[in-house]
C-alpha cells in the first residue's frame, strides 16, 4: 500500500517566525481536533466491518429451524474468540477492503446459504431434514494462527516507496507458565529454608573474612597499577568503584582503605607537570603508538583524579548535611570518620601535588574547613596550609591559597578562627618588588637591532657583538633571571593581599580575636610594608595601645610591629618612638611566673629591636633604666625567663660599655633613683646598683647562678668569669626555649644529693633519730595500769571556780 503524500507544503522557518505564538497554538489545536475526528470515523467503520466479519465467520452454526433465537451467554464467548481470529485490517489491500465495506452494507448476503441457488427471500422448506441443512453450511478449517506483523519505516527506491514489515515474536504461553511454576517452587523452597541467624562471634568471623578478601583485592589492584600505570589505568576505575561499597558489614572500613590507597597511588603515578586537554587539531593528527598510549593514560588519569576528588567532596558534604541516604549502608555516626579520612587525603594531595590539575579546586574545599567547628579537622587543614607555605619556593600555590583565605575572611565579616590568619606567618617571603626610579642603573640590558648595528658598527664589530649577545643570553638563562622576576612578582602580589586583609581588620574589627594574629603578622612582615603607609600605621598602633582594650601580649605585638617598621625602611622617617619605649618600660612588671611568663619571649624580641639594633638612637640614661628594671624582673619569673633576661642584660652591657657603673655601689651624679617612675629617661638609674645579681647568685637554677656571677664580674668575654661557648653564642630567645619548663622537666637534670653506699642498706628504725628511738622504747616497755576514771572531782573544781 502506497503511503499518502502530504501535498501541503511545510511552512518555512521565516514564516513560522512571523506567525504569532497564539496563531501557532490555534493551528495546533485545530490540527489535533481534525485528527481526533478522523480517528473516530475510522474506528466506527472498523467496528462495523468487524461486526460483519463476526457474523460471516461464525464457528458454531445456528440451527435453520430456529434462526432468530438469541443466546446471550454463548454469543459473548463467540465474540471474544472471533475477535482474536479477526484479520487485521491494516494488512488488507484496497480492493479487499472495498469488498468488505460492500458486504457490511448488505449484511443479509453473509447470512444466506451459499451452496443453494435459491433467492434470498424464498420460503424455507419446513420438511427438509435438519442434518442436510447442517451439511450445506460451509465448514471452517483449523489453520495455523496468522503471525502478527510490525510495520517498520519504508524504503524509498527508484520504483517508489517499499513498505517494510517484521514478524512480531510470539511468546509461548506454555513456557511462560512452566517458568512461573519453577519460580513459585524456588520461592517455596526459599521460604521453607530460612536464613540461619548468626551469633555475634560468627558474624565477626564472617566480617573479618570479608574484610580480608577486600584488602587482598585492593592490594592486588594497587600493585598492578603501580607496576605499569599506563597499561593498567583502567584498574584505577575499578578501584575507585569500591568507594561505593554496598556491603553494610565492611562498607565503612573498605571505603576508608580505598580512599587512602587511591591517595597514595595518585601521589606516586602523577607526572610532575600539569596535563592540558588536547586541541581538535592535535586529536585529528596521526601519532605513534607510544604517544597515543601516553595520551590515553593522561586522559584516564585526569578523569579518574577528578572523579576521586568529587567523591571526597561528596563525603564531606554528607557529613555536613547529616542526611541519611536511601541505601542506608553507612550510618550517620560513620559519616564523621569517613569525612575525616577524606579531609586528610585532600590535605595530603594539597601539599604533595601543587603543580597538578584541580589544585585550585582542592584549595576551595580546604579553606572553609580551616574554620570548621571540629577542632581536629580545623587543625588538620591549617597544618596542611602551613606545610604548603613552607615548601612553596616559587609562590604560585601560596598565592592561590592566600586569595581564597582573604575572600573567605571578608565574606564571614572577620568572624573566623585566629588560626586561619596565623598560617600567614609561614609564608616564605623575604623580598618583594620595590618601585624603581626612572633612571635606574640596573635596568635590563636591551640588545641592539640589526639596523642600529649597521649604522654604528663595522662588519667585524657586528660579528663580535653577535657573539657577545649570544653569550649574554646563555648566561641569563643559566642565572634563571626570568624565574627570579616571576617569583618576586608573585611574592609582591601575595604580600599585598596579606596586608589588605590585615589593614581591613585593623580598621573595621579592632576588638576582634583576630587582632593578635594580625599584629604578629605585621611584626613579621613590617620591613616589607610600603613607606607610604608607615605614618598611618604607627598612629593606629599607638591608638590601640592607649585605648586599653588590648591584652598585654597584644600590646607587646603592637610595640614589636612599630619597631620593626622603624628598623627597616622607616629609618628615613623622622619619627620619635619614645611613647613605645615608655609603654614597654611601664608594663615590664606585668610579667611574672604565672600565665604571662610566655610573654617574655616577645619582650626579649622587642628589646633586641628597640635597644640593640637602634643603639645609635638610644641614650645612656634609657639603657641604664632598662638594665636595672630587667635585673629586678629576673627575680620573680621562671628560670628560663631569668636566663633570657640576664642574657639580654649581658648583650646590653656589651652594646653600652658605660653601663658598668651600675656594678659600683657609689652613686654617679645628682638625684635619687625613682623606681616607681614610668619615664626611663628621668628615673635617675645612674644612682643605683644591680644588687639583684647577688640575690640571683644564690638561685636554685645553676645556669641562673652562672649568668649572675658572670655579670657581677663585668660580663668578661675571656678569663675565669667568662661563659661557656654553648651559653655565650646563643641568643636570648634561644636560651629561653632551651631551658623551658613547659614539659615539666628541669634542664639540667637534678642530681641526687645522697648517693647510695654499696653494701650498706638502711632498714627499719635506723631512719629515726636516736633520742626518738629511746623515747619510743621507754613508753612501749611501760605496763599500762587500769584505774577507774573519776570525772566528779574535775567537775567540782570547775564549779568552785
Amino acid at each position: 500500500m502506497k503511503a499518502r503524500r502530504n501535498k501541503k507544503q511545510i511552512p518555512s522557518f521565516r514564516k513560522l517566525i512571523k506567525t504569532s505564538k497564539v496563531k501557532l497554538e490555534n493551528k495546533l489545536k485545530n490540527k489535533q481536533f481534525k485528527q481526533q475526528s478522523t480517528l473516530k470515523k475510522y474506528r466506527k467503520e472498523q467496528r462495523k466491518l468487524r461486526q460483519a466479519v463476526k457474523d460471516a465467520v461464525s464457528k458454531k452454526p445456528i440451527p435453520l429451524e430456529n434462526p432468530k433465537e438469541k443466546r446471550p451467554g454463548k454469543r459473548i464467548e463467540r465474540e471474544e474468540e472471533e475477535e482474536e481470529e479477526a484479520l487485521p485490517l491494516d494488512m488488507m489491500d484496497e480492493d479487499d477492503l472495498q469488498l468488505m465495506k460492500d458486504l457490511g452494507q448488505r449484511a443479509s448476503f453473509l447470512t444466506r446459504d451459499l451452496s443453494s441457488s435459491e433467492p434470498v427471500h424464498a420460503k424455507k422448506r419446513k420438511h427438509e431434514h435438519i442434518i442436510d441443512k447442517y451439511e450445506k453450511i460451509p465448514r471452517t478449517l483449523q489453520t495455523a494462527p496468522e503471525k502478527e506483523l510490525i510495520h517498520l519505516l519504508p524504503i524509498k527506491d527508484k520504483s517508489g516507496i517499499i513498505p517494510q514489515t517484521r514478524e512480531k515474536p510470539v511468546t509461548d504461553s506454555n513456557k511462560d507458565e512452566e517458568d512461573q511454576e519453577e519460580e513459585r517452587e524456588l520461592e517455596e523452597e526459599i521460604i521453607e529454608d530460612p536464613i540461619q541467624e548468626l551469633t555475634i562471634e560468627e558474624h565477626l568471623i564472617e566480617r573479618k573474612k570479608k574484610l580480608q578478601e577486600k584488602k587482598i583485592h585492593i592490594a592486588a589492584l594497587a600493585s598492578a597499577i603501580l607496576s605499569d600505570p599506563e597499561s593498567n589505568i583502567k584498574k584505577l576505575k575499578e578501584l575507585r568503584s569500591m568507594l561505593m561499597e554496598q556491603d553494610p558489614d565492611v562498607a565503612v572500613t573498605v571505603r576508608k582503605l580505598v580512599i587512602v590507597s587511591l591517595m597514595e597511588l595518585f601521589k606516586d603515578i602523577t607526572p610532575s607537570y600539569k596535563i592540558r586537554p588536547l586541541t581538535e587539531a592535535e586529536k585529528s593528527t596521526k601519532t605513534r603508538k607510544e604517544t597515543q598510549k601516553l595520551r590515553e593514560f593522561e586522559e584516564g588519569l585526569v578523569s579518574q583524579y577528578k572523579f576521586y576528588l568529587e567523591n571526597l567532596e561528596q563525603m564531606v558534604k554528607d557529613w555536613k548535611q547529616r542526611k541519611l541516604k536511601k541505601s542506608n549502608v553507612v550510618s550517620l555516626k560513620a559519616y564523621k570518620g569517613l569525612a575525616e579520612v577524606a579531609v586528610k587525603s585532600l590535605c595530603e594531595l594539597l601539599v604533595a601535588l601543587p603543580h597538578f590539575n584541580f589544585h585550585n579546586n582542592i584549595i576551595v574545599l580546604i579553606v572553609p574547613l580551616m574554620n570548621d567547628m571540629s577542632k581536629l579537622i580545623s587543625e588538620m587543614c591549617c597544618e596542611a596550609v602551613k606545610k604548603l607555605f613552607k615548601q612553596d619556593k616559587l609562590g604560585q600555590a601560596s598565592l592561590g591559597v592566600i586569595k581564597v583565605i582573604s575572600g573567605f575572611v571578608k565574606g564571614r565579616n572577620y568572624e573566623v578562627r585566629p588560626e586561619m590568619l596565623k598560617t600567614f606567618l609561614c609564608l616564605r617571603i623575604k623580598e618583594v618588588e620595590v618601585k624603581k626610579d626612572t633612571e635606574d642603573i640596573n635596568k635590563p640590558k636591551k640588545f641592539m637591532t640589526f639596523k642600529e648595528k649597521r649604522k654604528s658598527l663595522s662588519r667585524m664589530q657586528r660579528k663580535w657583538k653577535k657573539a657577545e649577545e649570544k653569550l649574554e643570553r646563555e648566561l641569563r638563562e643559566a642565572e634563571a633571571s626570568e624565574s627570579t622576576e616571576k617569583k618576586l612578582k608573585l611574592h609582591t602580589e601575595t604580600l599585598n593581599i596579606v596586608f589588605v586583609t590585615y589593614f581591613r581588620i585593623l580598621k573595621k574589627a579592632q576588638r576582634s580575636p583576630l587582632l593578635p594574629a594580625v599584629l604578629e603578622g605585621l611584626a613579621k612582615f613590617a620591613h616589607l610594608i610600603n613607606v607610604e603607609f608607615f605614618d598611618d600605621l604607627l598612629v593606629v598602633l599607638h591608638t590601640l595601645i592607649e585605648s586599653g582594650d588590648l591584652s598585654y601580649q597584644e600590646s607587646l605585638h603592637c610595640v614589636q610591629t612599630a619597631f620593626h617598621i622603624l628598623s627597616g625602611q622607616g629609618d628615613v622617617l623622622n619619627i620619635d618612638p619614645m611613647k613605645f619605649y615608655t609603654h614597654l618600660y611601664k608594663t615590664l612588671f606585668k610579667l611574672h611566673a604565672g600565665a604571662t611568663n610566655e610573654g617574655v619571649e616577645i619582650v626579649l624580641q622587642c628589646l633586641d629591636v628597640m635597644l640593640t639594633k637602634r643603639r645609635k638612637q638610644v641614650s645612656q640614661q634609657r639603657a641604664l633604666a632598662f638594665i636595672k628594671r630587667l635585673c629586678t624582673l629576673a627575680l620573680h619569673v621562671l628560670p628560663n625567663s631569668s636566663i633570657g633576661i640576664l642574657a639580654t642584660t649581658r648583650i646590653l652591657m656589651h652594646t653600652f660599655p658605660k653601663t658598668d657603673l651600675l656594678l659600683d655601689s657609689e652613686s654617679q651624679g645628682s638625684g635619687v633613683f625613682l623606681p616607681e617612675l614610668d619615664e626611663p629617661e628621668y628615673c635617675n638609674a645612674q644612682n643605683t646598683a644591680l644588687w639583684e645579681l647577688h640575690t640571683l647568685r644564690r638561685h636554685y637554677h645553676p645556669i641562673v647562678q652562672r649568668f649572675a656571677a658572670h655579670l657581677i664580674a663585668g660580663a668578661p668575654s675571656e678569663g675565669s668569669g667568662a661563659l661557656k661557648p654553648e651559653l655565650s653564642r646563643r641568643s636570648a630567645a634561644e636560651l629561653f626555649e632551651a631551658y623551658s619548663m613547659a614539659e615539666m622537666t628541669f634542664n639540667p637534670p637534678v642530681e641526687s644529693s645522697n648517693p647510695k653506699i654499696k653494701g650498706k642498706v638502711l632498714q627499719g628504725d635506723s631512719f629515726l633519730n636516736e633520742d626518738l628511738n629511746q623515747l619510743i622504747k621507754r613508753y612501749s616497755s611501760e605496763v599500762a595500769t587500769e584505774s577507774p576514771l573519776d570525772f566528779t572531782k574535775y567537775l567540782k573544781t570547775s564549779l568552785h571556780q
